[in-house]
């Protein structure tokens, strides 16, 4: 352990104090301090919600702030996630075990035939998981079949696709027609994101939602399921 990190023992610090350096933490991607922090929190008795709530997702809408602003950047923002998920590592298996549904549902995300980006895509994955989605990641180069084999698999609250090439972006209109062609945009939000679509792409193709950012995706798919319920 270097002299730094003994300068903050995280056992010494009371809940709010915890919580508070916890969320620092996680804004430098230090995912040791986040996983020691999550366990300390655990050990104290916390419910395994309140420490996914209270540290890591609002660490988390915090980061997504400032990408969404320009302060932080991807690589950055990639290690902030990381921390989150050694804090994930530890609360998973009590969230999936305990009967309260703390989870929003689960979301199906992934990039369209003829695209290989996924940088944005795990970005919105992770920021999803941090909202309390459990996160269904189908990759990369999805044709129609994939999504409609994890509706049918995983029966959704939300799908998600994604686009990095103007090229591959009409592909998102041919899925959501075949959705609505089978009666599933009736049941089933879609949203759609990606550094070159807008709203009116979204609005033409007949998405549910266009998430402009990571952070903002989030915040709509919470909002979704939320009027969903």
């Amino acid at each position: 352990m270097s002299e730094d990190s003994e300068e903050i023992i995280l056992r010494d610090l009371n809940d709010d104090d915890l919580v508070e350096q916890m969320k620092d933490d996680l804004y430098d991607g230090l995912a040791d301090e986040v996983h020691e922090g999550t366990t300390i929190l655990l050990e104290r008795g916390w419910d395994a919600n309140e420490v996914l709530s209270d540290a890591l997702v609002e660490g988390m809408r915090i980061v997504g702030v400032d990408f969404r602003d320009g302060i932080l950047f991807v690589p950055e923002v990639l290690q902030c996630a990381g921390a989150m998920k050694s804090g994930m590592e530890l609360l998973r298996p009590i969230l999936a075990a305990s009967e309260n549904k703390a989870s929003l549902g689960k979301y199906v995300i992934g990039t369209v035939k003829g695209d290989i980006h996924d940088i944005g895509k795990n970005l919105v994955g992770m920021m999803l998981e941090g909202a309390g989605f459990e996160v269904i990641d189908l990759g990369i180069n999805n044709p129609i079949e994939n999504y409609l084999a994890a509706i049918d698999e995983h029966e959704p609250a939300i799908l998600g696709m994604s686009a990095l090439l103007t090229t591959t972006m009409p592909y998102m209109g041919v899925v959501i027609e075949e959705l609505d062609k089978r009666g599933i945009m009736k049941e089933l939000p879609v949203m759609v994101g990606g550094a070159p679509l807008n709203q009116e792409f979204a609005d033409a193709i007949g998405a549910t939602q266009y998430g402009r950012d990571a952070a903002m995706s989030a915040e709509l798919a919470r909002a979704l399921v939320g009027q969903n319920h």
